[in-house]
């Protein structure tokens, strides 16, 4: 017998490339469980991530609000108390709300590279009901060592391949609240590098299968560090997918499939510092370009979804899809009527907040990419600016890998103006703030590129 309420499970990978994926074209099969649930579920085939940033995003995912409205701007930074979470709305429709693995809200951070080594406190659990996690993962664990802390903080050591040790465990809880309605939130580190190594620790064996044998065309044009960590990277892909599998297997050994929504999503991607000094925090496809498919009510037989849709979006939608209040305080938009087929005047942009290596600001439309940021100023400390200038302006129709950035060119004036019209309009609605752009120095084009009236992104349209 159906459930009143569906259960739900949030299944959070951690810098995972949307072109990864097999229905993205990645031709390893190292997502055939995934690949499954958005050919028979629901595939959001264009989201992106509001910030590239480990903890802001995780901050997002949890209040459905930007990160300058939660606070957690940066690394390090907490969650306030008094934040309106998944776990609150979930907990007071009288679920049972668990979190396992990476949480990365707590603010327990010392210094850049020094973290506490001690459980999060209670205060500042979002809500959560069962605590099974650790503020930074990478931080009090190694790829086959894992430690978390419970609700007793507690200090758990976890056996096996890390994957699996999470993965374990979160079977556990399903078993153990199979009777009750409970929303579940598993947050993997993989496949992001284990930061005292700088590598990517698959499992054993796994990073052999994959080296040398697929890269995107950025990063075979940029290199940075693809050469040495590629392997790797699609090793832990490979096992988290195969985690994946193994939850989608206990829902149907105990019946709760039809009952159960599973997503499946990442906090943002990874350039392999093609793009700055490090792995992330750009505007850039391979940055904030993530996969999200869903499965089971609701999101059966949604088949794939070309709208723009931003990870801000996924708290309302998942609330919506659980038929529960969505609440004021969120920013983003539930995407259940675009499954639902409704009539709705969906975004035909998404806002992406950048901190830490820069200040910056971005917009992606289906055609355009354009970005700013703040020269001189520090995004561990700095939300926000009252200046930008222009960095980057792409045509992803020609140009889907960022390879040459148009800002500045005398051909593209038009659809900078533009852009930066709508990039104004989105710091205005979430900030409430009006900043100035500084225009990109002017060049000539050698290319000679020419843009018509009909290609400026004030004509595009919803799922045009």
């Amino acid at each position: 017998m159906t459930k009143k309420k569906p259960n739900v499970i949030v299944f959070l990978t951690d810098q995972q490339r949307w072109d990864t994926t097999g229905v993205h074209g990645n031709p390893l099969d190292l997502t055939p469980n995934f690949d499954r649930v958005a050919t028979s579920g629901t595939h959001f085939a264009n989201t992106f991530t509001c910030q590239p940033v480990c903890a802001p995003a995780r901050s997002c995912l949890q209040t459905g609000t930007y990160a300058t409205s939660t606070g957690v701007f940066a690394n390090g930074r907490a969650l306030s108390e008094d934040a309106e979470t998944l776990a609150k709305c979930f907990r007071g429709a009288g679920y049972r709300t668990g979190y396992i693995g990476k949480w990365h809200l707590g603010g327990v951070q010392l210094g850049p590279k020094d973290w506490k080594q001690a459980p999060v406190p209670e205060n500042r659990r979002g809500g959560y009901e069962y605590w099974l996690a650790a503020d930074a993962v990478e931080f009090t664990s190694d790829s086959y060592h894992t430690a978390l802390f419970n609700n007793d903080d507690e200090r758990v050591e976890l056996y096996g391949y890390r994957v699996d040790a999470l993965t374990d465990a979160a079977i556990r809880y399903v078993i153990d609240n199979r009777d009750s309605e409970f929303f579940l939130f598993l947050s993997f580190l993989e496949p992001h590098h284990q930061n005292h190594l700088d590598n990517y620790p698959a499992p054993i064996g796994y990073a052999e299968r994959y080296g040398n044998r697929w890269m995107p065309p950025d990063l075979a044009a940029l290199g940075g560090t693809a050469a040495q960590h590629m392997g790797g990277y699609l090793g832990m892909i490979k096992r988290l997918d195969e985690g994946f599998g193994r939850i989608l297997d206990l829902l149907v050994s105990l019946g709760l499939d039809e009952d159960t929504i599973v997503i499946f999503t990442s906090d943002h991607g990874n350039h392999f510092r093609t793009r700055n000094a490090e792995y992330k925090r750009s505007c850039h496809e391979s940055s904030i370009h993530v996969p999200l498919a869903a499965c089971g009510p609701g999101f059966t037989s949604g088949g794939r979804l070309e709208q723009l849709v931003s990870l801000v979006d996924l708290p309302p939608t998942i609330l919506d899809a659980a038929g529960l209040p969505v609440p004021g305080s969120m920013q983003g938009r539930s995407a259940m009527p675009l499954i639902r087929r409704e009539a709705v005047d969906w975004q035909d942009d998404v806002f992406v907040q950048i901190s830490e290596a820069q200040v910056g600001r971005a917009v992606r439309t289906r055609r355009w990419k354009y970005s700013v940021s703040a020269p001189g100023l520090d995004g561990y400390t700095v939300p926000a600016s009252d200046e930008y200038r222009e960095e980057f302006l792409y045509d992803l129709e020609a140009d889907p890998y960022e390879l040459t950035n148009l800002a500045g060119l005398d051909t593209h004036t038009e659809v900078a103006r533009q852009m930066r019209r709508r990039l104004l309009a989105h710091i205005s609605r979430v900030e409430g703030a009006e900043p100035v752009i500084r225009e990109a120095p002017s060049r000539l084009d050698d290319g000679q590129r020419v843009v018509f009236e009909r290609d400026l992104p004030g004509d595009e349209r919803p799922g045009s």
